[in-house]
């Protein structure tokens, strides 16, 4: 928590709830997810570039000789996920999100140190 920043953009969150259902169609569990609104940056200001989560076809070969060659198994490869939880190089800072505000520092916002959902 920092004292609300007089020359930087702050992004407002928004929670995204989700019920994850079983076979029959039964509540499992419930997710939350807290996630920033990214269209609210403004390019040269808040970020310079921007990044698109894929992977190169020459990682997924080294990646499946290693596997061949140290007799692993593989069972499901992930890559959608490349930048989320990422370190920030930027000051990113977001509002207190609904639920967790601090009575006594509602003029306090947060600073990131890693990426969130929406984030540019």
């Amino acid at each position: 928590m920092v004292p609300w920043p007089k020359n930087k953009n702050v992004i407002s969150t928004k929670w995204v709830l989700r019920n994850k259902l079983n076979e029959d169609g039964k509540v499992v569990r419930n997710k939350a997810r807290l996630v920033c609104k990214g269209y609210a940056q403004v390019e040269g200001i808040d970020f310079e570039e921007t990044f698109a989560p894929v992977v190169r076809l020459e990682a997924i070969c080294m990646f499946l000789a290693l596997e061949v060659y140290k007799n692993f198994k593989v069972y499901q490869m992930d890559v959608n996920l490349a930048f989320l939880n990422g370190n920030l190089d930027e000051e990113v800072y977001i509002e207190q999100p609904d639920g967790f505000q601090i009575s006594e520092n509602l003029d306090f916002v947060c600073k990131l140190k890693k990426a969130l959902y929406g984030l540019k």
